[in-house]
């Protein structure tokens, strides 16, 4: 059995070293894969990683589901798995996959009810109660550029100054795996930047963060969403809000109005389109509807 805070078998730390390295993953996502990992060595009481079999993986994911978690976390923790041995046996010698062919349990798509036009301009237009207006323009300026954008949380915190340029309505976004794409910036976010902009600089002349804190310091992800949510209560919408529910509405609606996936889909940095199905409250009927009316194949002659 592996002891807590026994150092991770060689293998594992090469694997966690070309997901850094290589892949360009964020420490938050190596984090992630690596619990993963000593997850599969606990579960497979301390056997080497390169004499499992695809009954020891099931029986690992047996064990996981005995423990409580649902369907969507046992799926993150085989594909991680799945990963690891890909990469072995490409890399490290390995000579079997024994994630191959093993399917994880479905799990039921749950969405967060999204925030409708009306909430959200309930939420962008309140006039939120705050001893340092600064930092209210601040949020405002925030939460403009998220619905507006159709951001990650983390892609707002980690933007610089330079990112954003309001002349040509354009801000420069890194999101996973450290890939950029060019997002507009609307005509509200817009507004809101330009009045941050000049508070900004008279608290911090020298960082290159676009949202900083009373200290100057970049916002990070947590204060981010501590005041998103307090902004939230304050404009008196009883549904819980968090940055990723903005991103959804922005999702939504920019859909409905436009019917454009593809299009959507580039905005929120999607590699796959299905995902960008996922994001919104379409069914496949009504996208087979903008199908029919939109491409040339599809139409039917009288």
């Amino acid at each position: 059995m592996r002891r807590p805070g026994e150092p991770l078998p060689e293998v594992v730390a090469r694997y966690l070293q070309h997901l850094a390295a290589e892949r360009r993953l964020s420490p938050h996502t190596v984090d992630a894969y690596r619990r993963d990992l000593e997850s599969l060595l606990q579960l497979t009481t301390g056997r080497t990683l390169d004499t499992l079999g695809s009954p020891d993986i099931r029986g690992a994911v047996v064990r996981l589901r005995g423990q409580g978690l649902g369907p969507t976390s046992v799926a993150r923790h085989l594909s991680s798995w799945r990963g690891f041995y890909t990469y072995a046996c490409r890399r490290l010698g390995f000579t079997a996959n024994p994630c191959v062919g093993l399917r994880p349990p479905k799990a039921p798509k749950r969405l967060p009810e999204p925030l409708s036009a009306d909430a959200c301009a309930q939420l962008l237009d309140t006039r939120a109660a705050d001893s340092d207006a600064a930092l209210l323009t601040r949020d405002r300026a925030m939460f403009e550029l998220l619905y507006s954008s159709g951001l990650r949380l983390a892609e707002l915190a980690g933007l610089d100054l330079a990112d954003v340029d309001l002349a040509s309505g354009e801000a420069q976004v890194t999101g996973k795996g450290r890939k950029t794409r060019i997002v507009p910036v609307g005509r509200h976010a817009r507004a809101a930047l330009a009045a941050w902009l000049p508070l900004r600089a008279a608290l911090t002349p020298d960082s290159t963060a676009l949202f900083v804190s009373r200290r100057g310091t970049r916002l990070g992800p947590r204060s981010i969403q501590l005041r998103l949510q307090r902004w939230a209560r304050q404009a008196g919408l009883a549904q819980h809000v968090h940055p990723h529910l903005l991103r959804h509405a922005f999702a939504t609606h920019v859909l409905q109005s436009s019917g454009d996936l593809r299009a959507v889909q580039d905005m929120l940095g999607h590699a796959s389109i299905s995902t960008t199905q996922v994001y919104t409250h379409l069914d496949w009927q009504h996208l087979a509807k903008i199908y029919d009316q939109a491409h040339p194949r599809a139409r039917r002659k009288n």
